[in-house]
Order: C-alpha cells, then structure tokens, then sequence
C-alpha cells in the first residue's frame, strides 16, 4: 500500500513524485516502457528554466530521476498493463505480475508524436528530424525546414518557425489543408511559406550528420521530386499512452483524458502532462502539473484518510 502511485515518469511524473514524497506521503513511481519520456529523445534543451547552457535530455530527466530517489521516492521499472479504479484502494497491476495498491493514483504517461515510418526518419531524429518546432526551431535560424502536415498543428508549426528560418515549406499530401480557415489565412499571407500539395514524403537523406533532403512522392502520378532542406518538422499529430485506461475514467475522442485542473474523472486519480495535454507540450508544462496533481493528492488523502 502506498499513499501516491505515480504511473510514468517525465517531467509530469518525477516531479508529482518529487511534490509528493516531500509533503510526506509514501510515493511510488511505475517508470514506464520509455523512462523519462520523450525528453530522452531530445537532443538538446534551451528553453527548460534553471539551466543558462543547454542540457541533454536524457542528463535533465536523469537529474529528475536522481531528485526523485533523494526525496524518497521508491522507482519500480515496470508497465502497468491494467487498473481498477472501481473502488479504493486502487489497485493497478503491472506486466511483471506485480499488484501496485494505492490510495491515490497520478496518471503521467504521456503521449508520443506520431511519425512517417519513412527510412532516414528514425536515423536523423534529434538531429534534424523533429516533431516540436517550440522545442527545437531556434537551431533552425537563416535555414530552410519543412513541415509536414495539413491540420491546425503542421499550421501553427509552419508559421511559428517563420521566426527562425529562412523559408518553410509545407508538404501536405492531400490538395487542401484540413486547419481552421483563420489558421489557413494565416499561412497563406505570410511570405516565408510555400506550400507543397499532394505529396508525401518518402525517404529523408542526410550526411550522416544532418538532414540534407527530402524525396517526395506525388500522390497523383507517382512522379518524385529532391527538396533541399536543413531540417524537418513532423506535425501529423499526436497519440497519448491511454489505452489501459479506456473504459475506466473519462477519455476524450482523440484519446486525452479528460481533467477539471488535474482531477480525472475518478475521485482520487490525477492526470498530469501530455496524457492530458494535447495543446502545450512542454516539459515545463507537464512539470507544473505534475507539481498540481502531487498537491492536490496530499489535500485529498488529508481529507479522505
């Protein structure tokens, strides 16, 4: 029995554990298929508060890591692979065999960007391959990019970049955009955007080190085309880590789970990060509401115990 079972780690998850072993309750964190979550597959981080050089992802969730374990935090590296929300305690169990009882739950099991599965992609992630221009635009300054897309995200992104590059190139593979028209009229007059219709990308190449070019397959005839590009940016959404919990508490159409602040639709169970987040995405956003569900965990077992 523990008092806060954190299910995840990540920013959300270290630091709802971090929040709620120094308030005093018993923690423990179920670190999950992907310890550390999508910051272990970032390169390098500017923009995370407190560290005026950048930092590695990997070194900034191992400092979470090693913060969580000072504070008292027990890290079992297991998945939960099933919950029973039906009654307290709550009882999750893991693929280990493991039963995991506890008298709250903070769900942080994030979510992860979906990608093109195209060769070059995986080789050159982090390396100009990137499915956050938030995170990863300003290593793009005076460069050429491209986005991959055609909803309101591949939008946004395409014109957030705008700040930095040279010139974006949206690449959709239908004739028309799926974004909002505001979104659409957004893009259409800025002049550092060209877009790319009924194409999709087919391999990215590189040196070795970087990206170098696309190629480019028409949807229509088949025909394929080389793009010159410094870096690309894959927007075609996003798939939080849900699925055990479908049919237990509340989850969205699209797979977030629903939350007033960080309270589920289960008294007693807290979401916090991209699990719930489908807007910001940010390690610093899921840190606050990590430090949000921890609180509000500690105020619900002071009332309930």
């Amino acid at each position: 029995m523990t008092d806060i079972l954190v299910i995840g780690s990540g920013p959300a998850g270290y630091t709802a554990a971090i929040y709620g072993s120094r308030a005093g309750r018993s923690v423990k964190l179920i670190a999950g298929g992907q310890p550390g979550g999508q910051l272990t597959i970032t390169s390098l981080v500017e923009n995370y508060p407190g560290f005026a050089d950048p930092v590695s992802g990997p070194e900034l969730t191992d400092q979470m890591r090693r913060q969580c374990e000072k504070v008292g935090t027990e890290i079992i590296y297991d998945t939960i692979k099933s919950v029973d929300f039906s009654r307290r305690p709550f009882v999750c169990t893991g693929e280990s065999g493991a039963f995991y009882e506890s008298r709250t739950v903070v769900i942080a099991t994030g979510a992860n960007a979906k990608w093109l599965g195209v060769p070059g992609e995986e080789k050159y992630r982090g390396t100009g391959v990137s499915a956050c221009a938030t995170c990863d635009g300003f290593f793009f300054r005076n460069k050429t990019v491209a986005v991959i897309g055609g909803g309101n995200s591949a939008v946004e992104e395409a014109i957030y970049l705008t700040n930095f590059a040279e010139k974006v190139i949206l690449i959709h593979r239908r004739d028309q955009l799926r974004a909002e028209k505001i979104m659409r009229d957004r893009l259409s007059e800025n002049p550092k955007i060209e877009i790319m219709w009924n194409k999709r990308v087919a391999e990215i190449s590189g040196d070795g080190g970087k990206v170098t070019e696309l190629l480019l397959a028409d949807v229509e005839d088949g025909s394929e085309t080389v793009l010159r590009i410094d870096g690309v940016f894959v927007a075609v959404g996003h798939r939080p880590a849900t699925s055990v919990f479908e049919g237990v508490i509340e989850i969205d159409e699209n797979g977030y789970i629903v939350t007033k602040g960080v309270c589920t639709s289960t008294e007693g169970v807290f979401a916090a990060g991209d699990v719930c987040d489908p807007r910001y995405r940010q390690a610093i956003v899921s840190a606050a509401q990590g430090c949000m569900a921890a609180m509000d965990a500690d105020k619900f077992l002071s009332a309930n115990l």
